[in-house]
């Protein structure tokens, strides 16, 4: 089975169930400060788990790109990607329970083929605070799972969120697949058997769990469902490695030309070729998507940058020596995924010049990494300062008959790793940094922020992102000038005298297609479904009608009116990258 047919079968699957088909998000968080990718099919989702009504109805299904960073360090095994597909559908306060699990169930075994004797799973056991999930036993015995294949297990198992302190939060019933073709299926479920894979999971959202630590059982029950692709196919085609699926064995056979060697040569190098291939896949995709991301030192950008420079170090240990080679790893990124998100295609002179450009840097950093390793500097001074990897520094030192202190370069590693993951993760609450008032009108602001920055600059102006939170906003547009004082002022008095008319903010649901017709800006249009919210400042659609002063696609949460949001000011506008200018915005 190829993964195309994995995509279509399970979307076709879900639309037959009433589910809307709901395009990818962007990798990159709209709106939302406390975490730099989307690393979930629900992270898009949450305002709408939370309770806000989504334009496509309340069944959603959809195939969503994800990045994870948090544990980069674990990529080199079978199956750890820092870039992956969700496969995922969500109930909005619908069915639960009962629909949620047949039709999973129903999926595997017809749409999969998967022969019933290889599927487990598992439920929670319940706790002091939320009972056994004898609802989920239940419905698995009558599809024909037999009790011995369903193991009880904890919270740290099977328990899904909050995602904050305080929230929607429920168990959840975990599916594996036993991946042994020599062997048949053992009678008795025992997750710790490692030939059992887990390859799909459905969170039921049944409690809120309070800030006095109480669960109570919640209005709107919602279902929450994930299966990485990338695994998936590869249980589906007996495969025990997912870097053997054609989602990266293209990749592979690039690098085993590039450095003479072959995957399964050794542990070492079969680790190295799949660092490598995750790698600069992953900061294909972020390149890719149409926020202009490059390789820098700060959020996103800082990612990019350390998985390209991983990439290229895991390349040397490979004997890589070619000037620019992880272009040629990129095309074929390109090339294998190209039909699915056209995006890669688009952006592709972009993706290749920023990887030859770090690659280029990269180089330097490493020669000056060896002036200070001649000087004495410290092993983890290098890396943190010159991002020198200690790899390189331990075989230098060897060469010269020097001990390296690795205790305590790895002290050192673990309080940075530890910075670097609270900055970089983050924890989600909703699609913006929180619920707040002050969020709200910031929020807000940035719509009419939009529409004066198109008035006094021109209708080439577009937004390439924002980061809001209760204390400012943050708006990345596209723009090639510094702005002058003179257009800093006109922007901030349209604003502010939108804000004085007190003008109405209106919510209308149409389709994409009368959205465009009315002008409605959005971001990305690919991420659209059928149905939009279109937010109206000042006018509304109606014949007749004063025309908007700002009209956007948007998910929310608004205020009701310009006159909540006091007086708007700009406390700087910078460059945030080429042909990108960024201002950030407060509310008195």
């Amino acid at each position: 089975m190829t993964s195309q047919e994995i995509r279509q079968k399970y979307l076709d699957f879900f639309k037959s169930k009433n589910h809307a088909i709901i395009p990818s998000a962007s990798l990159i968080p709209e709106n939302d400060p406390t975490t730099l990718f989307i690393s979930a099919g629900m992270h898009p989702l949450v305002p709408f788990l939370m309770g806000e009504k989504h334009p496509q109805g309340n069944r959603l299904a959809s195939v969503q790109k994800c990045i994870r960073t948090i544990d980069i360090d674990e990529v080199g095994n079978a199956y750890h990607h820092t870039f992956f597909e969700m496969l995922g559908n969500w109930s909005l306060g619908d069915y639960f329970k009962k629909q949620a699990i047949e039709w999973s169930f129903e999926f595997l075994t017809k749409y999969l083929d998967i022969p019933i004797e290889r599927l487990a799973v598992s439920v929670f056991e319940g706790d002091e605070n939320a009972h056994l999930d004898e609802e989920s036993i239940n419905i698995w015995k009558s599809v024909g799972i037999p009790e011995s294949r369903i193991a009880k297990l904890s919270k740290e198992d099977n328990w899904w969120g909050p995602a904050g302190q305080t929230g929607p939060c429920g168990p959840d019933t975990e599916m594996f697949y036993w991946n042994d073709d020599k062997e048949p299926a053992p009678k008795d479920f025992d997750p710790k058997n490692t030939r059992w894979v887990e390859i799909w999971n459905d969170v039921f959202m049944e409690y809120n769990k309070t800030a006095e630590g109480e669960y109570e059982p919640l209005k709107q029950k919602n279902v929450d469902t994930g299966m990485g692709i990338e695994r998936t196919l590869a249980v589906l085609n007996g495969l025990n490695d997912d870097y053997k699926t054609e989602l990266f064995i293209n990749q592979i056979n690039k690098v085993e030309e590039l450095s003479g060697k072959k995957y399964e040569e050794s542990e070492e190098i079969t680790k190295a070729m799949r660092i490598v291939a995750d790698h600069i896949k992953a900061s294909v995709f972020i390149m890719a998507d149409d926020k202009n991301i490059v390789p820098s030192n700060l959020d996103q950008g800082y990612v990019v940058r350390r998985l390209i420079r991983r990439a290229i170090r895991y390349g040397r240990m490979l004997n890589i020596d070619k000037e620019l080679w992880t272009r040629e790893i990129a095309r074929i990124v390109i090339k294998d995924y190209k039909e699915t998100y056209p995006e890669l295609e688009n952006n592709k002179e972009f993706i290749l010049n920023n990887l030859d450009e770090e690659e280029q840097k990269f180089k330097k950093t490493l020669e000056k990494g060896l002036r200070e390793f001649e000087k004495g500097a410290d092993a983890f001074v290098l890396f943190s300062t010159y991002g020198f990897p200690i790899e390189m520094t331990q075989e230098l030192a060897k060469e010269k008959g020097i001990e390296i202190d690795i205790e305590k370069f790895n002290e050192q590693m673990k309080k940075h790793q530890e910075l670097s993951r609270t900055a970089s993760a983050g924890k989600f609450k909703s699609g913006l940094a929180d619920d707040s008032e002050e969020t709200k009108k910031l929020h807000t602001a940035a719509h009419l922020l939009l529409a004066a920055l198109r008035k006094v600059l021109g209708e080439n102006v577009i937004q390439k992102g924002s980061n809001i939170t209760p204390e400012r906003l943050r708006f990345d547009f596209s723009h090639n000038e510094k702005l002058t004082d003179e257009q800093k002022q006109e922007v901030e008095k349209l604003v502010n005298e939108t804000i004085k008319e007190d003008l109405q903010v209106i919510c209308e649901e149409m389709s994409l297609d009368q959205a465009k017709e009315q002008g409605a800006m959005g971001i990305f249009e690919s991420k659209y479904g059928e149905k939009v919210k279109v937010y109206a400042i000042g006018g509304s659609s109606d014949a007749g009608s004063e025309p908007s002063f700002s009209r956007e696609i948007c998910a929310g949460p608004h205020v009701k009116h310009t006159g909540e949001l006091g007086y708007f000011k700009i406390t700087k506008e910078q460059s945030s990258s080429a042909g990108v200018r960024r201002i950030k915005a407060i509310l008195e």
